[in-house]
């Protein structure tokens, strides 16, 4: 209740650039999350929440726009909250973090469609090229797939590129592109 009297996060974000909902088929419920992702480094510098769920929604809600807030794209991908609420209520929560996941998702299909670059797009979470990804290896500065996200970003978040960046490393010094 006491989430719910004093939820933070509930105002419209008018300058949002991803937003996902979700609805709980159980009581009928929708949840909207609205994320302002920094594109530069892909942090959550703030977010919202619209429902027209119950308590536990609200406060769900409210606690996941908390917990994501400044934090990395890359970290967010095993959100969960749903811990703290009681059996019966958790369907509310895992409503709300399937919104979070959406908004997410809408951040990478963003990204990928504002590529323009004229190599292959290696890594759709942070829009990094296969260009890019070769210079970080070709320039000494990245010799392991840990080493290249550490410079590149690239596979730091869902990590389904890593196994493109570790092809590129076994390749020799005259590459095929990807194309």
């Amino acid at each position: 209740m006491e989430r719910l009297r004093d939820a933070k996060n509930t105002a419209e974000l008018r300058d949002a650039n991803a937003k996902g909902t979700a609805v709980s088929f159980l009581c009928g419920s929708r949840v909207t999350v609205s994320l302002l992702i920094d594109p530069e480094d892909n942090v959550v510098a703030s977010g919202s929440v619209t429902t027209n769920g119950c308590g536990y929604m609200v406060a769900a809600a409210d606690m996941l726009v908390e917990q994501v807030g400044g934090r990395s794209v890359a970290e967010l991908g095993g959100e969960t909250i749903g811990e703290a609420f009681p059996e019966r209520r958790r369907q509310c929560a895992e409503v709300v973090v399937e919104a979070l996941r959406r908004a997410l998702a809408e951040n990478r299909d963003r990204i990928v469609s504002e590529f323009k670059g004229e190599t292959a797009l290696i890594c759709t979470c942070f829009g990094v090229s296969e260009d890019a990804i070769e210079a970080a290896i070709g320039g000494g500065a990245a010799n392991t797939v840990d080493e290249v996200s550490a410079v590149t970003r690239a596979g730091l978040g869902c990590g389904s590129c890593r196994m493109l960046i570790q092809e590129m490393l076994d390749e020799p010094t005259d590459r095929v592109r990807l194309r």
